[in-house]
């Protein structure tokens, strides 16, 4: 609202201002994303931690997140090479994980 008024009187200043709390609000916003996936992830990594060997199915119902979330968490994990696969050779739903050493 404050930007159109401002474009209807000509007030740069309070366009700008409006403009640049836009701005704002979409950051935050984008940050809170992804703080809501590093925050899935280390509900994952507690959960990994507790149960060696979890697969990502059982994580999934475990966490009470989607399967696809979790395989997502769980390579990202990995790749960060806080947790290993257990036996890569078997399906990707049925996969195992633990914590590397």
């Amino acid at each position: 609202m404050n930007a159109w008024t401002a474009q209807a009187s000509a007030d740069y200043a309070a366009l700008s201002t409006a403009l640049c709390l836009c701005v704002c609000a979409a950051g935050l916003f984008g940050e809170d994303l992804v703080q809501r996936g590093h925050r899935q992830d280390l509900v994952v990594l507690a959960h990994v931690a507790a149960h060696p060997g979890a697969e990502t199915r059982g994580i999934a119902r475990a966490v009470g997140t989607p399967e696809r979330v979790v395989a997502r968490n769980l390579s990202r994990l990995t790749e960060s090479g806080l947790v290993v696969l257990v036996d890569d050779d078997v399906h990707p739903a049925l996969r195992s994980y633990r914590l590397a050493t």
